[in-house]
């Protein structure tokens, strides 16, 4: 006899939608492939096929709904009623590292009110579930059949004629109603990008690779009911990059392997946009699945935090996590890995993969970043700002105990003294308040050491000008931005094709009625005060960092693209600098 009450769940509806919220829009669909590689693989057969196709009963009525079929080893009546109904239970076994027995439920369930119908053979028997969300109660569970004996089973029977033809003896298909009979589960979801390849598309992205002995075939949604388009097979990002990638290699990061490639030039690879990811991007790879693709934009803010500067639209990286990092798992709705409890450490893998860049990806960085117009006016505008450097390292004001000023809490950060110079209750005579740092030990560090000399660091940005012209800035990248700072690298990348800084220098240009030999002047005089201002902001705000009020999330606010941008509106004293600059060569207007 057990001594324990067993935890049961109340209210399963409302726990499975607030699952069902942390899961991607498409992961269903992984989940239920994921179901049939499984099932497949029970069977040990080397010929197993599964299909994403239109249901044939609903489209002899006209509805077209999605549906997966796999030849796996299939489900009786009673077993589809444990599995199924059951939150938690699989015909695979459970484990942290592997199944779940929620994905589907969670997944796709929450996502097909209407339910999902499961057709599964099993040594030639085949019957049909119907797990629905009741509209009445707003539960999940098995929606029963109405039978002539005036019984209401779980399950039914099905006609021979019902198998589908690449089903022999056993093997399951799964139809997906959405939230209505009329409901068209067939077409992309709303607001999705890929449309004729939809399903082709995320399976190809989700999956590295797909397991041997295994085919994953998906029909193309097309255009129009009449027309019926091929099928396709699911390969994964694997194959597909490598036959494409011009270079690949691995690089040993701490508890991890880094996979990269290097692909050609975007048009390309035009005709495999809509099957894979053919830009660079960065994911995580655990089992031969891709997790936390970051692509495009976060694509590369990763890419660039990993050491890639320039070429990072042509690099992928994918970090497969070794057994010496810990324990490994996913989250439930199996959206970004897990660690002993924590995220995975990319900031780390960053920095070690920096110190490391291979070769290929090096010589990439150097050709793409040689035709980047670097600044040549780094000289000029060091000279012009060197009697005013010392603004730039912002006034702190420390506790001194025979100094003549007393510091408010505050300014011992920065800021300006305080007017009142006795200390307030509570506070030592040297104006800090609660103990120094280190506590007990502060008098204990060591403080003896060889002589040496305050070293001021040089935290002026390397500057570049970077265009669409030259291939140094991707279509959409900066686009009406002014520029972005690349703190791990302290580069300063400038859009040579903002729209202000090219309105300036026709402005200019207009001035002298587009003189012979004007145009180059003005665009060099434009771009040298416009990159002024941007130095300086970079200058003035990195010389706040690490004070008590300025943390990462500001700073990486005060230095994003859009406050670079901002930096550079104010037009009335650049203008001036610049008709004086080109008014010495051309004179006055």
């Amino acid at each position: 006899m057990t001594t324990t009450l067993d935890l049961s769940v109340d209210n399963t509806g409302f726990l499975l939608d607030r699952l069902g919220q942390d899961c991607a829009p498409l992961q269903y669909i992984r989940e239920l492939t994921q179901n049939a590689i499984e099932a497949v693989k029970r069977t040990g057969r080397s010929d197993g096929l599964i299909v994403w196709d239109r249901d044939p009963a609903y489209l002899e009525n006209g509805i077209e709904k999605l549906t997966i079929t796999d030849n796996g080893d299939g489900m009786t009546g009673p077993e589809m009623v444990q599995h199924i109904n059951c939150l938690s239970s699989s015909g695979s076994a459970q484990s942290l590292a592997g199944n779940y027995g929620v994905g589907a439920k969670i997944a796709a369930a929450t996502r097909n009110h209407a339910g999902l119908i499961y057709l599964s053979w099993k040594r030639g028997e085949g019957n049909m579930i119907h797990l629905w969300r009741d509209p009445a109660t707003g539960k999940y569970g098995l929606k029963r059949f109405e039978s002539e004996d005036g019984t209401y089973p779980a399950f039914i029977s099905l006609a021979d004629d019902t198998k589908p033809e690449m089903i022999e003896d056993s093997g399951t298909r799964v139809a997906l109603l959405g939230d209505s009979e009329q409901a068209n589960t067939w077409r992309a979801p709303a607001g999705h990008r890929t449309r004729d390849r939809w399903i082709l598309k995320y399976l190809n992205t989700r999956y590295f690779s797909i397991p041997e002995g295994i085919t994953i075939r998906a029909r193309d949604v097309g255009e129009g009911a009449a027309k019926v388009p091929g099928f396709r097979t699911v390969t994964g990002q694997g194959p597909f990059l490598s036959s494409k990638a011009i270079a690949s290699g691995q690089v040993s990061l701490g508890g991890a392997v880094a996979h990269w490639w290097i692909l050609p030039e975007r048009d390309q690879l035009v005709t495999e946009g809509p099957s894979y990811l053919t830009t660079g991007h960065v994911a995580a790879l655990y089992q031969h699945e891709l997790y936390e693709i970051e692509e495009a934009h976060g694509g590369r803010i990763r890419l660039q935090s990993f050491g890639i500067v320039f070429g990072w639209a042509r690099v992928v990286l994918y970090i497969e996590p070794t057994p010496e990092l810990g324990a490994i798992t996913t989250n439930t709705a199996r959206t970004r890995l897990i660690v002993d409890g924590e995220d995975l450490p990319w900031a780390a893998w960053a920095e070690e993969f920096r110190a490391n860049i291979p070769d290929e990806i090096r010589v990439l960085m150097e050709e793409l970043g040689s035709k980047a117009e670097s600044s040549d006016h780094r000289k000029t505008i060091r000279e012009r700002l060197k009697p005013l450097m010392d603004l730039y390292r912002v006034s702190r004001y420390r506790p001194q105990s025979n100094g003549e000023l007393r510091a408010s809490d505050d300014l011992t950060v920065g800021g300006a003294p305080d007017n009142d110079p006795k200390p307030r209750t509570g506070q030592s005579p040297s104006g800090t308040k609660g103990g120094r740092a280190g506590g007990a030990y502060a008098n204990h560090t060591k403080r003896d050491g060889q002589p040496a000399e305050r070293v001021r660091p040089d935290n002026w940005p390397t500057v570049r000008w970077v265009s669409l012209k030259e291939g140094t800035r991707e279509q959409g990248d900066l686009e009406d931005r002014a520029g972005r700072f690349l703190k791990e690298s302290n580069e300063l990348h400038i859009n040579a094709d903002f729209r202000v800084f090219n309105d300036m220098v026709e402005r200019a240009v207009q001035l002298y009625g587009d003189a012979p030999g004007v145009r180059p002047l003005a665009l060099g005089a434009v771009r040298q005060w416009f990159e002024q201002v941007l130095v300086e902001a970079v200058l003035g705000i990195q010389a706040l960092e690490n004070d008590l009020h300025w943390d990462r999330n500001a700073m990486s606010s005060a230095l994003s693209e859009e406050a670079l941008t901002f930096a550079i509106m104010p037009r009335y004293f650049v203008f001036a600098a610049i008709k004086r600059d080109v008014g010495g060569k051309f004179g006055k207007v």
